[in-house]
């Protein structure tokens, strides 16, 4: 065994890229309670907060983390350098900790960190949790030693030598999520359902679309729903405010900023969930049974990831999803119609579950990982 016993984690940017690894470094660390867990994340935004707060990681370290972007942008050639100067301090990093493995979670903050154990001949793991690989995968596979997908399908998309490496895994779940408890989640809203709870997600950072649908048709939705609203910071003050201007009629509106520990709870009380599609989120509805309602990322500055999650659960009616063109009012006001009805739900329930294995993503990620350390 070598001297320095750590692993590092890294990816970030969005929630997104973090709970995954969180998930895997829980189970790790269960497995493997002598080696101490590093998280490489971005210097900036959500990435410390989230994964101190987790408790499941022994010490975060951030470094400067540029966007890889697909078109031109003037931010492209700021981006660089920061790029740069995070390949440097991943290198620094790396060779003050030496780690026995650096796993990755994916997002532009990856990419520095998965290069430099490449150039330190330290192994790479990195998980692409979407559909089709994204940039950064792309990049940390030429350093990879085992690159671990979601879908079976995933794998085409890689070369021939590439596809040699890969193994599909599963979308990696956090443990917490499978004893997630919908009284508990009751309990921590502080409501007596007497209607169905519709959950409304736009991610980690909220999404501004699903926010003005939602303000836009607030008062249909708290007629027929208890409308359980994460916003994101930015748009929660307007949220409070649309509240506040009738708060009796809208009593049924329960707006929130962000869930943090209390999500897998609030998420086991709803009976409806309506929201983006990234694969993280889509896969922890999944192992709580969730019908879904989906409206996807899609346009210029997306790659078309969500959209092609988000037909991958629709084909499995597991969920509706309302594509571009296709959200509307009227149209998110009749799949939720549509909803209300209890047996149309429970044969959703029954489809998005049936997407889920026997084994748990996380756990046998967190055991290969364990191999690679332990040198089995």
């Amino acid at each position: 065994m070598k001297k320095n016993k750590c692993i590092v984690f890294t990816g970030g940017g969005t929630g997104g890229h973090i709970y995954p690894g969180l998930g895997i470094a829980d189970e790790f660390r269960l497995l493997c309670p002598d080696i101490k867990t590093i998280w490489i994340g971005a210097s900036s935004g959500m990435d410390k907060k989230l994964v101190e707060k987790s408790g499941s990681i022994d010490l975060f370290k951030g470094i400067p983390s540029g966007k890889l972007r697909r078109y031109f942008s003037l931010k492209n050639f700021v981006d660089l350098f920061k790029i740069i100067g995070g390949y440097i301090c991943a290198i620094y990093l790396l060779l003050k900790y030496k780690p026995l493995v650096v796993f990755s979670k994916g997002g532009f903050v990856s990419v520095p960190p998965c290069l430099a154990a490449k150039l330190l001949n330290i192994p790479v793991y990195t998980h692409e949790c979407d559909y089709s690989p994204g940039l950064a995968t792309r990049i940390n596979s030429r350093a990879a030693k085992k690159i671990l997908v979601s879908f079976e399908k995933t794998k085409d998309f890689f070369d021939s030598k590439k596809q040699q490496k890969v193994i599909v895994t599963g979308n990696p779940v956090r443990p917490i999520f499978y004893t997630a408890n919908a009284t508990r989640g009751l309990e921590f809203l502080q409501v007596k359902p007497t209607k169905p709870i519709l959950l409304v997600l736009g991610g980690s950072l909220g999404a501004r679309q699903l926010n003005e649908l939602v303000f836009e048709n607030l008062d249909w939705l708290c007629e027929h729903f208890i409308i359980v609203h994460q916003t994101g910071k930015s748009q929660f003050d307007q949220a409070v405010a649309q509240k506040n201007v009738n708060p009796k009629r809208l009593a049924s509106y329960m707006p929130y900023a962000f869930f943090y520990a209390e999500m897998p709870d609030v998420m086991a009380s709803a009976d409806i969930v309506l929201s983006r599609a990234g694969s993280n989120f889509l896969w922890e509805c999944a192992v709580t049974g969730k019908p879904l309602v989906l409206i996807p990322l899609c346009g210029a500055g997306t790659r078309g990831d969500q959209v092609e999650n988000a037909e991958y659960f629709t084909s499995k009616k597991a969920a509706f999803s309302l594509v571009g063109k296709e959200v509307s009012s009227d149209n998110l006001k009749n799949i939720l119609l549509e909803m209300l009805n209890v047996n149309k739900r429970k044969t959703f329930e029954y489809n998005v579950k049936k997407l889920v294995t026997n084994t748990k993503p996380a756990l046998e990620i967190a055991k290969l990982l364990e191999k690679e350390v332990r040198g089995l």
